[in-house]
This record gives C-alpha cells, sequence and structure tokens, in this order.
C-alpha cells in the first residue's frame, strides 16, 4: 500500500519536443513541473536527464503514459524512448506506473472523452500558484499545440495517480 504522504513521485510525459515533468508529493502537493526540450540526440538526451533528475528528487515512483494503450496514438521514437525508460527502471528496481489516456481523463475530468485543454485548465484551477499562469489559449484547428501543453501532460498524469491506479 502507497501512503500518500510517504511518496515523492516523479512523472514524466515523453513528446516530440523533449519531457513534461511533475513532481509531487500526495495527491495536492507539486514540488515542481515543466517541460524540457531535447534537441539532439533526444532518446540519449532524454535518459540522461531523467537519470540525473531522478537522483536530484530521489522520487518512490516513475509515473509514465501508456503508450501502448489502445487510446494512444505515439511516434516511434516516443515508443523507443518509454521501453528505454521501463528497461532503464527495471534494471535499478525502481516502481514505475503506467496510465492511459482513458484513465486519466476519467480519473481528472470523470470523462473519457474530455479534451486536453479541459484537464489543463481542470489542473490550472487546482494548482493556481503552479500552473494558473501556464494556462495556454483554447488551441484551434489549425494551430500547433502549445509547448506548455506538455507540462499539463506530466501534472495530469501526476495528479491522476492519487490514490494510487490499480
Amino acid at each position: 500500500m502507497i501512503k500518500n504522504k510517504t511518496v515523492r513521485i516523479l512523472a514524466i510525459a515523453p513528446l516530440s519536443r523533449g519531457l513534461g515533468y511533475a513532481v509531487m508529493e500526495g495527491s495536492d502537493k507539486l514540488v515542481a513541473c515543466g517541460n524540457k526540450a531535447i534537441l539532439r540526440h533526444k532518446n540519449a538526451g532524454a535518459l540522461a536527464w531523467v537519470e540525473k533528475f531522478i537522483r536530484f528528487f530521489q522520487p518512490g515512483v516513475l509515473v509514465l503514459p501508456d503508450v501502448n494503450a489502445a487510446d494512444t496514438h505515439r511516434a516511434q521514437r516516443i515508443k523507443i524512448l518509454h521501453r528505454q525508460l521501463l528497461g532503464w527502471a527495471k534494471q535499478r528496481q525502481f516502481k514505475v506506473k503506467l496510465i492511459s489516456v482513458t484513465q486519466q481523463r476519467e480519473r481528472l475530468l470523470g470523462n473519457p472523452k474530455g479534451t486536453k485543454h479541459a484537464m489543463a485548465k481542470m489542473l490550472a484551477e487546482k494548482f493556481p500558484v503552479e500552473l494558473g499562469k501556464r494556462l495556454p489559449p483554447k488551441r484551434r484547428p489549425w494551430m500547433s499545440e502549445d509547448p506548455r501543453m506538455d507540462i499539463f501532460d506530466a501534472v495530469g498524469l501526476a495528479t491522476t495517480f492519487w490514490p494510487p491506479v490499480r
């Protein structure tokens, strides 16, 4: 059983630009969040950055999106990075929890068909100091996704973890 107040988690959202990350203690304390752009040697750079970040924050659990779930479409490079992160964690006997997009939307919005923007808006309201000013405007069909959404992807994963998803 994982106790809410004693476990620090690191949620990583690997994306095309780099990584979104969130460090949480319990269900309501967001310790750190942001995004890290990785421009060269993306997978090797991401692995090195995650390893350094884990050494610094000492989380008890690594939370990742389930990139192989039926409701998820990710580029092959992201799937390879995901496998590398899982392999790295297994080698070090590090606890990992995978959360699907459907689990995340059901837990946070109560609706598996909810939108990313609705999730981001809900998270900005839950953590107004940390995320309030980072909420990007609603995306229009002709717009590419705002890089700040990486942060909300990671915070969404971290928030979905509490209480621990089975």
